[in-house]
């Protein structure tokens, strides 16, 4: 880009700052450095200066976003401090999310228990032990409501993690609102339900892909007209990560699945202007700081153009890519623990640099168990030194421009394109998928089909391991620097009489519950399951009537099966 365009971009830049300061956008806070010194809200190159680098690294606010999706990056609006929690009943961890409020939290994020997250109720026979040990237990809209307790929905913004039972776990949610008093076309938050990441990944599904994909493609057009502020599915890296993908492997990975999800949308004759607004993304922030910083700055890039240049996308909102980031649990040690401290605020301060619009920050027993208050106020307050205490919100982007950052920026988004045209083609013989979704969702379906996710990541996996294991990459505290001083940390345990409470109160609310009105209810969403209707508002009939996760997530695996992963070796 020669001198001319690099000038007139910065013009564009500057009108469109001063008019976010003239709309008053553009907080009121101390912008200098620790010594007095006022800072710029973005550098670029010299004036007069040629940069053949810039048409890729841009200007904040401007296609291709690469440097952020506001030209007044973090002095207009800070990341939201969104810290995941959940343990034990809907009741104990009401609790915590009340501290983290009272805290500064300016958000909330739900971590669900494994029955929970496998669309099954505290008293399956295969919940026993598990009830409340690595999230919160919530059977019915019952739960939802303690969990929510004197936390107004229609004014907090609420993140809840969970894929394969999503759909009815929204529609709990609805109606915990709908009790509380509260309108629910005003609801703002995010659910996860990205099914693609379960089959490459975490393997926490309740069917078939495309069963899944059919209550996706619901709830994306239900709130598209309901609740048009909640965004109704988060794509989700992290996992991905977490169960050993490389930086470039967890962008191609997720933005893949997002391009699956705008091929789902556009099939069922959303337009894209309208619902690509409410795709959020979900990324892990790693320990190796400069490669995460060029991952996220890469990701916005990416997506910008796939939207504009492949799905047609012509406003800025449907072109942005918005991310919540988690630093990395799979990082943390169950040797040296407090050494995670400092390893969670590197991973943070990459999140920030790199442009994260909400952040969650691990706890450092969080290897051992789940966080205790203690060391869940230590995380938090991590966030809050970096936000008040560091300076990094005075400047977009404030890497940008250097060559390794760039480099390793343009190599991560070189790698994502090359894993994209494999994708693609592995779709290619499949017509009825590429017919009924695109060819991206077509060749996703066959990855999941034949392995080669998780394969791939295996293989990645491996190789880490194995510099690992020779010494090759070092972690402290576990092959390097083992001596140490600090003993056992005590950690929060889930106690055993947490499950037989839950059970215990699910067979009261069974008992005085209208159970006829239960099995209608659960009747006439079956029988919209087999036809092509729109399964939300009959659902929303089955919670109103406290019916459970399980009662609905059974009814629908009797219509629609089971899945099984195929064996491979």
């Amino acid at each position: 880009m020669d001198a001319q365009q690099i000038e007139e971009g910065r013009r564009r830049w500057r009108a469109r700052l001063d008019r976010a300061v003239a709309a008053g956008q553009v907080r009121d806070a101390d912008f200098t450095t620790l010594s007095g010194v006022d800072v710029d809200p973005v550098y670029g190159p010299p004036e007069g200066a040629d940069d053949p680098r810039f048409e890729r690294i841009g200007w904040p606010g401007e296609f291709p976003f690469t440097r952020g999706l506001y030209s007044t990056g973090y002095r207009g609006r800070t990341w939201t401090i969104r810290q995941f929690a959940g343990f034990g009943n809907a009741r104990q961890t009401n609790e915590r999310y009340k501290l983290i409020l009272r805290s500064g939290g300016g958000g909330l994020s739900v971590a669900f228990d494994m029955p929970t997250l496998m669309g099954r109720d505290s008293d399956d026979e295969h919940s026993l032990g598990e009830v409340g040990h690595c999230g919160v237990a919530v059977d019915s809209a019952a739960d939802m409501e303690l969990l929510f307790s004197e936390i107004p929905l229609g004014d907090v913004t609420t993140s809840m993690t969970i894929s394969g039972p999503a759909v009815p776990i929204f529609c709990m949610y609805v109606v915990a609102a709908e009790r509380q008093g509260a309108d629910p076309s005003v609801l703002n938050g995010t659910l996860q339900t990205d099914i693609f990441k379960e089959y490459i990944a975490q393997k926490e599904w309740l069917f078939g892909p495309e069963p899944h994909l059919r209550l996706i493609g619901d709830l994306m057009e239900y709130v598209t007209d309901a609740v048009p502020d909640y965004k109704p599915l988060s794509v989700s890296g992290y996992h991905i990560r977490e169960a050993g993908a490389t930086a470039a492997q967890e962008l191609a990975f997720t933005l893949a699945d997002g391009f699956g999800y705008v091929e789902l949308g556009r099939s069922r004759g959303l337009d894209v202007d309208t619902f690509a607004p409410g795709l959020s993304f979900f990324f892990d922030a790693h320990v190796d700081f400069f490669e995460e910083v060029a991952k996220f700055r890469a990701a916005r890039r990416i997506w910008a153009r796939w939207m504009r240049d492949v799905y047609g996308a012509t406003t800025e909102r449907a072109q942005w890519l918005r991310f919540h980031t988690q630093t990395a649990g799979v990082s943390l040690t169950g040797q040296q623990p407090y050494n995670n401290v400092v390893r969670t605020a590197v991973e943070a301060l990459s999140a920030v640099l790199g442009g994260t619009n909400s952040l969650h920050t691990n706890a450092l027993d969080e290897v051992l168990a789940l966080p205790t208050e203690n060391a869940a106020e230590i995380a938090l307050r991590t966030q809050q030194v970096l936000m008040e205490e560091t300076g990094v919100a005075n400047v977009a982007d404030p890497l940008g421009g250097s060559w390794y950052v760039e480099a390793l920026t343009d190599r991560i988004e070189a790698e994502a394109e090359e894993i994209f045209d494999r994708i693609r083609r592995m779709g290619e013989p499949h017509q009825r998928w590429q017919d009924a979704y695109g060819p991206m969702t077509a060749g996703i379906l066959q990855g999941v089909e034949d392995g080669w996710f998780t394969g791939a990541i295996a293989e990645s996996a491996f190789q880490y391991q194995q510099r690992l294991e020779k010494g090759d990459k070092r972690v402290v505290g576990v092959n390097v620097h083992t001596d140490t001083v600090s003993g056992e940390l005590d950690i929060l345990r889930v106690s055993h009489e947490v499950e037989q409470e839950q059970r215990r109160d699910l067979t009261e609310r069974r008992a005085a519950r209208d159970d006829e009105s239960v099995h209608a209810a659960l009747a006439a969403m079956t029988e919209v399951a087999r036809g092509s209707g729109n399964l939300i508002p009959a659902m929303l009939d089955a919670v109103r009537a406290e019916a459970t996760l399980g009662e609905i997530c059974s009814a629908l695996r009797d219509e629609w099966g089971d899945y099984t992963e195929p064996a491979r070796f």
